[in-house]
């Protein structure tokens, strides 16, 4: 694609010579002739000069590139707008593989793609233009909304139910029981079925080898926009809001809500029944007991206020120090008292 097409479907403002062709995107340092570069990040202006690629997305004011310059508002944006522009058509053709399984009274939509060894079961309807992959596995009654990508050995179980444009990373399992057990008076444990339903809402995307568990009874619900890293574990009853971002083995609990926007760090793990407000976010590997109000920010186990926690986390590299100067200040108060005593103890 020549830099001046690029330029017009990417609304940029083109510095250079329009009739350059990049055909890949590579980060400042690695990238070459024929890729296309970003700069986003203050930090890494130095690289600048060096880069090597046709063109470089940066904003109104960063000078010193050797190259091609399409100017950005947003450059780390564009820069993903650019990528998908830029990204080769794998789409497979349309149609059912001979080594496909699927059942007799399945709805299947236009332009569908389905490849070998996928199973669909009874009365599941997929959407127009769904892609799926070897492996996927679509339950009874289950249903998928126009466009969704299932990537191999997806798994959702019956009745679930996906809006459109939903994207499953590979292993992915929707509508896996939850965890649900109830004591009996022998100290064994008797399964609580898990019936309920799991549906998730248009353009969600799902990391690979994450769980999202249904309930016994009313329904786990993942609304638009959110996006789930690999490795993440949904209780059953959970409800995410709009927008909600879940990095990397991230555990939720049972019945907990999370509010539109909500952000969460690797492996940050959230109690049950409780409600994350709208906005709050959690660093990597806290543990939040409790429910957070609004655009809350915090780290460390038990989670507290992020500002409390660095101050805390100070603190907490001086304790040998203090412990030393706690014990000769006790050693000295000992002496003194001594003294005071005439010499006796």
């Amino acid at each position: 694609m020549t830099l001046q097409e690029l330029a017009s479907r990417l609304g940029c403002r083109l510095e250079g010579d329009g009739r350059l062709e990049v055909d890949r995107v590579a980060g400042l340092e690695q990238a070459g002739p024929g890729d296309l570069t970003f700069l986003a990040n203050p930090k890494y202006t130095g690289a600048l000069a060096a880069t090597r690629a046709t063109a470089v997305i940066a904003a109104v004011g960063v000078d010193g590139a050797p190259c091609a310059v399409l100017r950005a508002d947003n450059p780390y944006l564009t820069f993903a707008r650019a990528a998908q522009a830029l990204l080769p058509d794998t789409r497979p053709a349309p149609g059912v593989h001979p080594l496909a399984a699927v059942a007799p009274d399945a709805t299947i939509g236009e332009d569908v793609a389905i490849g070998p060894f996928v199973v669909i079961g009874a009365g599941a309807r997929i959407g127009d233009r769904a892609i799926l992959h070897p492996h996927v596995v679509i339950g009874p009654e289950a249903e998928l909304g126009p466009d969704c990508l299932l990537y191999p050995h997806v798994s959702i179980r019956e009745r679930c139910r996906l809006g459109a444009r939903v994207i499953l990373q590979n292993g992915a399992v929707v509508g896996s029981d939850g965890f649900g057990f109830a004591h009996r008076e022998d100290g064994t444990h008797e399964k609580i079925p898990q019936a309920a339903l799991v549906v998730i809402e248009d353009d969600v995307e799902i990391g690979a080898n994450s769980t999202i568990d249904r309930p016994a009874v009313g329904e786990t619900r993942i609304k638009s926009g959110t996006k789930i890293d690999n490795l993440v574990q949904i209780a059953h009853g959970v409800v995410l809001g709009r927008n909600v971002l879940l990095a990397a083995q991230v555990g939720i609990a049972g019945s907990t809500v999370l509010e539109d926007n909500v952000m969460l760090g690797g492996q940050v793990g959230v109690t049950g029944h409780i409600t994350l407000g709208r906005g709050a976010m959690a660093s990597a590997q806290s543990g939040v007991t409790n429910s957070l109000d609004a655009g809350a920010f915090v780290t460390g186990y038990p989670a507290i206020p992020n500002r409390e926690w660095r101050k805390a986390s100070v603190l907490f590299r001086k304790l040998p120090d203090l412990r030393k100067r706690v014990a000769e200040l006790e050693a000295r108060l000992a002496a003194l008292e001594t003294d005071r005593r005439g010499g006796v103890p």
